[in-house]
């Protein structure tokens, strides 16, 4: 969490409401997304950005690197990079960075978030109910999906071309999924201790990695110096099912996947999945997926 003091400044006196930082008033043909570096905006405003709202849009600024003083309703954040914040509409917030602060603004008007396909749109709720201060310190991996998918953000915004509208709006939305995702696991994290979340993460990698070997619970259990009992209880609380279901999920997906898009025998599928015996594997895919291989990829449109 960053660091908070109260806010220091008049909160009693009328908060512009902007479109973006400086201007009044949005423009009829405006995109319905904005991305622009964080250096742009505010080396103009020698690095403060007066606090302000944004109508109608969600903002999410990405520190990637150097320090910001965000003011964000009646506190102030102090935050490092990498640090991503979160501003629904109401929420008046203003900034003062570091020189060397670093990253990008992400400006989405709320028809993109409250638009999503078949209705998912709740799936962004938990960013926008209130401001959120994420760190990504520990997630480097997470950190290096977001940073491209910004700068292709950017590169679009920067050279329109065929789809582009569509193009920026499902940038965006993947880039709220993966803070989505991020701000899920801290949740989870807090609520059952960072140690269980860390040995279930480690259990999951290990899933990705030996699925096709057959390990049986004991085998994931002996790998992270755990036993069996507590790893089993840990899947069971963190994700509902135990850590045979979840091995056994990350083989038949990947089961579904090849029987979709390789062109190969069941029985060479089977033999790639680790499977001795072709028949055995048709028997455990129709128990868990509930029909036979062979129909599996009958009603799969052709490719």
């Amino acid at each position: 969490m960053p660091k908070t003091a109260p806010l220091l400044e008049n909160t009693t006196a009328a908060i512009p409401r902007f479109a973006l930082y400086g201007e009044q008033t949005r423009a009829e043909n405006a995109e319905s997304v904005h991305i622009e570096l964080i250096e742009t905006r505010s080396r103009v405003y020698d690095w403060h950005i007066d606090r302000h709202t944004h109508p109608g849009m969600f903002q999410v600024l990405f520190l990637f690197g150097g320090e910001v003083r965000a003011g964000v309703e009646d506190e102030v954040w102090e935050c490092q990079g990498p640090t991503v914040i979160t501003i629904n509409p109401a929420v008046a917030h203003g900034f003062d960075f570091a020189p060397e602060a670093h990253g990008y603004v992400l400006t989405v008007d709320q028809n993109v978030v409250f638009s999503a396909a078949e209705n998912q749109a709740d799936l962004y709720a938990s960013l926008f109910m209130a401001p959120l201060a994420i760190d990504l310190a520990a997630l480097p991996e997470m950190r290096a999906r977001l940073e491209v998918l910004l700068q292709q953000l950017l590169a679009e915004a920067t050279w329109p071309q065929h789809g582009h509208t569509l193009m920026l709006d499902w940038l965006a939305r993947c880039v709220l999924l993966l803070l989505v995702r991020v701000h899920a696991e801290h949740r989870i994290a807090d609520q059952s201790g960072r140690l269980d979340f860390e040995l279930f993460s480690r259990f999951r990698a290990e899933v990705e990695q030996h699925y096709k070997d057959q390990w049986q619970v004991a085998d994931y259990a002996g790998a992270l110096r755990a036993t069996p009992t507590r790893l089993n209880r840990l899947c069971v609380k963190l994700a509902g099912k135990s850590a045979f279901d979840i091995a056994q999920d990350r083989l038949m997906l990947e089961a579904c996947r090849k029987l979709t898009y390789v062109p190969a025998s069941i029985a060479s599928i089977a033999y790639e999945l680790g499977f001795q015996d072709p028949a055995y594997f048709s028997r455990l895919f129709k128990k868990r997926v509930g029909v036979t291989p062979k129909a599996f990829r009958l009603r799969v449109p052709s490719q």
